[in-house]
């Protein structure tokens, strides 16, 4: 399994959420806590499984506790791959 840190971006693998990008706040043995600076901030964390986020290594945040830098860092990646933003223009592969 691939090592996962604070600060690190990650994509969902799974779930409702799946291809969103998130940042890592916190890590412990079986579960990583997210957030998007949006929806999910870092006082609403989302929890999930590590076998269901896939992280980027391309790109690490600054900050954990700051959902401003948050957001900055996930829409610059975003722009980067010329992907949406997140969870609200998460494209559908039906």
């Amino acid at each position: 399994m691939m090592h996962l840190e604070p600060g690190m971006l990650a994509k969902s693998k799974a779930g409702h959420d799946k291809n969103c990008i998130y940042v890592i706040i916190c890590v412990n043995d079986e579960y990583v806590y997210l957030a998007d600076g949006m929806l999910r901030s870092v006082c609403r964390m989302k929890k999930k499984n590590r076998k269901h986020v896939q992280p980027i290594k391309a790109v690490r945040s600054a900050s954990v506790t700051d959902d401003e830098v948050i957001r900055k860092i996930i829409s610059k990646y975003s722009k980067s791959i010329g992907g949406g933003r997140g969870r609200a223009s998460k494209a559908r592969e039906d």
